[in-house]
């Protein structure tokens, strides 16, 4: 599946468009990680905990979106991004978007 953040594929053209897609994660976080950052941003510095939960969540996001998208019979995903949201205290929500599409080599 190729994915990109641009609007069309270099050297490829869309045939045709198939609809958007979505991948969505709500991921919470632990007492333990959140009690870590709470203490870190006293001092400053990364929140490697959180970075982490952060990282896990877009590629889990991505891969739902890229299993929508080959549903769909897609072969790539343009005008791809992420959007994260906080949704109460402690559960972050992270969905991967963009345009499925059916490309063919030029």
């Amino acid at each position: 599946m190729m994915i990109t953040t641009m609007n069309d594929l270099p050297g490829y053209q869309i045939e045709e468009v198939l609809g958007e897609v979505f991948g969505l994660t709500v991921r919470a976080r632990n007492i333990g990680s959140q009690f870590g950052a709470s203490l870190k941003s006293l001092v400053g510095g990364e929140l490697k905990g959180m970075t982490k939960m952060l990282a896990e969540g877009r590629a889990h996001a991505q891969r739902r979106l890229e299993e929508e998208a080959g549903a769909k019979g897609a072969n790539a995903v343009v005008a791809f991004r992420f959007d994260t949201s906080e949704l109460g205290a402690t559960w972050t929500e992270i969905c991967a978007y963009g345009t499925a599409v059916r490309a063919s080599k030029l």
